[in-house]
């Protein structure tokens, strides 16, 4: 059985968490407050005015790399919940993670001197200008005012959601090369203890914008070839 459905709409959600703790970084961007007691998945949802379908495939790719919805599954997705659930995650990557991130590798930079501490400001400069490139004007400018026209009926011929699944970003390569200067390359004594904690910060965030990938893959593009194949 896929390990995926072991959990429904009838799970509590405080035992759900305590399986995955990841999961609980989902919650503010459902608009989901802590403090919900012994309630279940879908009585937290409802409280919340959160698609309990929505809400359950987001967690069931965090939970499974091989998950995949059917296209029954896909059909009850709630694409105006699926947009907003989007755009908090990208309010949280540049208002929360980015700014911490940012304000603990300055100080190893600073200790870094001239020969590391330029290449680490550059890599670490270059990866967040690619994802805030994606995230924030291709996804944001492009992607969702495309899929939000859909949504009222009108079908753009100048862009189609194919496009958007050709233009996911690759920026690993730009991450192993900041991660090889914090790890490798930096002598022991430069602030080991900040270097390993940014280090699992910077692999944490990496982590979740693959799966935010993932969730646009699996989610998103589907739904939306589905919505262009209904239109005139």
């Amino acid at each position: 059985m896929n390990k995926t459905k072991r959990f429904s709409e009838k799970t509590k959600l405080a035992e759900l968490i305590a399986n995955n703790g990841r999961l609980l970084q989902l919650l503010p961007r459902f608009g989901i407050a802590l403090g919900f007691g012994d309630r279940n998945i879908g009585e937290v949802c409802r409280i919340n005015n959160v698609s309990i379908d929505l809400f359950l495939n987001i967690c069931y790719i965090y939970s499974d790399p091989d998950y995949k919805p059917s296209v029954t599954e896909l059909d009850k997705i709630d694409m105006r919940g699926l947009l907003s659930y989007l755009k908090a995650s990208h309010r949280y990557y540049m208002d929360e993670r980015f700014p911490h991130i940012e304000e603990h590798l300055q100080r190893i930079i600073e200790a870094s001197g001239y020969k590391y501490g330029p290449m680490l400001s550059h890599f670490y400069e270059q990866y967040k200008q690619e994802v805030v490139q994606h995230i924030q004007y291709y996804e944001e400018e492009v992607v969702f005012p495309y899929i939000e026209m859909l949504n009222k009926g009108q079908k753009p011929t100048s862009y189609n959601i194919e496009e958007f699944r050709h233009n996911h970003t690759n920026i690993q390569d730009t991450l192993d090369d900041m991660m090889n200067i914090l790890v490798k390359y930096l002598p022991g004594d430069i602030l080991p203890a900040e270097r390993i904690e940014i280090s699992l910060d910077i692999m944490e965030l990496s982590a979740d914008l693959n799966l935010h990938s993932r969730i646009e893959d699996h989610l998103l593009i589907p739904f939306v070839e589905t919505l262009e194949n209904t239109l005139p």
